[in-house]
């Protein structure tokens, strides 16, 4: 996937000034696409050159360069043609598992307290996300169907969370001989 094609997403979603963009990126996207807020303006300045957005003076600009943007025909068709090509699955790189590898060609390496760093981590994330979920998606089956398919993608991560905890618990024991 490419970062265009994220904030193609984000901008169809609502025009926003590229501050905007970036905050709410932040707050959604980024929880599984990561882009800082420097690649995300570097990536409107391609796409409004490729005429997928166009940027206008944002009506609260007043004296400063601010500008909205918003997604044309163009940038709307490049999201559909991208939405219909196959993905590829994830390929898992995990560095922390090539130690633990290393700890069983080794013999022991103490690695319990990275391990418990990344439960508290992944505890933290899941409770993040539980909260979310709880202020934004307490209708169930009653939501429309972009709520229903938002949804979806939290319940993923949490899921992804919630693995992740039980998984290094389970690491976590056999470090400590339970």
């Amino acid at each position: 996937m490419s970062l265009a094609h994220a904030v193609l997403t984000s901008l169809i979603e609502k025009p926003s000034s590229g501050y905007e963009l970036a905050r709410r990126f932040d707050k959604s996207i980024g929880y599984f696409w990561h882009a800082t807020h420097q690649q995300i303006y570097r990536e409107l300045a391609r796409m409004e050159e490729k005429g997928w957005i166009v940027s206008d003076t944002a009506p609260d600009a007043g004296a400063t360069r601010k500008r909205e943007y918003k997604v044309l025909p163009a940038g709307r068709a490049e999201l559909v043609r991208w939405t219909q090509e196959p993905t590829a699955p994830i390929d898992l790189r995990d560095e922390f598992i090539v130690k633990l590898r290393a700890d069983a060609a080794l013999g022991e390496v103490d690695l319990s307290g990275e391990l418990r760093a990344r439960i508290a981590q992944h505890t933290e994330k899941l409770a993040h996300y539980r909260a979310i979920e709880a202020r934004h998606f307490a209708g169930g089956d009653a939501m429309p169907r972009a709520a229903r398919l938002q949804h979806l993608i939290l319940k993923k991560g949490i899921m992804y969370e919630e693995g992740s905890v039980a998984w290094a618990r389970e690491a976590l024991g056999v470090l400590e001989g339970v």
